[in-house]
């Protein structure tokens, strides 16, 4: 999959409507008829809907005599879900440099906080 098809995916998705049929979708096989039910727009927008899907590799539908079965595609899901893994390694890498910065920071404050609290107790000493 090409960068160009995951900005299809991702643009395809920024849609409720859309997302809404691909939720449908994970749960089976659906025709356009019933996808269409839950919704209050005309069939042929439902269709504009699944065409977008449909250029962004997100769904299928068998070529052939209606009613024809509408299928999600999954694969674009794991190029999808790759993409986004990298990028999430990336930032808790980030983030557990950080910690540990904090971390390291905390300690000499907590050592410097204590000698300092000696230092206080040993000037007041008779």
């Amino acid at each position: 999959m090409t960068a160009d098809t995951l900005s299809r995916v991702f643009s395809a998705l920024a849609d409720p409507t859309r997302r809404s049929i691909v939720a449908r979708l994970a749960d089976g096989d659906a025709t356009v008829n019933q996808l269409a039910e839950p919704y209050r727009m005309t069939l042929q927008a439902v269709y504009k809907h699944l065409r977008v899907l449909e250029d962004a590799e997100l769904i299928s539908r068998p070529r052939g005599p209606q009613p024809r079965p509408v299928h999600l595609e999954t694969k674009v899901f794991d190029v999808m879900d790759a993409w986004i893994e990298r990028y999430r390694r990336r930032a808790e890498q980030r983030y557990r440099r950080l910690d540990a910065v904090l971390a390291a920071m905390n300690e000499t404050n907590d050592e410097n906080g204590a000698r300092h609290d000696q230092d206080h107790g040993d000037n007041h000493r008779g």
